[in-house]
């Protein structure tokens, strides 16, 4: 994708929905392209909320997941501790 951007002889970038492109700030590339007289075409412009969500919702669950295991994996090795030591 960053070999398009860079690209000056590409004047049009065709993608399927806006988000496919670029979570947020789709609206500064394409003000961006457009100053250089070039432009995005969007097949589906309609706003898919349910991807959008679902992408929401991983990227909480990867960020909550690393401090969550590895306080899992304390509690599990204190309780193995605590059941060698009784």
């Amino acid at each position: 994708m960053i070999g398009l951007l860079r690209d000056p002889k590409v004047g049009v970038i065709l993608v399927e929905h806006p988000d496919r492109l670029m979570r947020f700030g789709f609206e500064y590339l394409e003000a961006a392209l457009a100053a250089q007289s070039r432009s995005v075409l969007v097949v589906d412009p309609d706003e898919r909320a349910d991807d959008i969500v679902r992408d929401l919702h991983e990227v909480i669950v990867s960020l909550c997941a690393r401090p969550y295991g590895k306080r899992s994996a304390q509690n599990s090795a204190k309780k193995a501790l605590e059941a060698i030591h009784e």
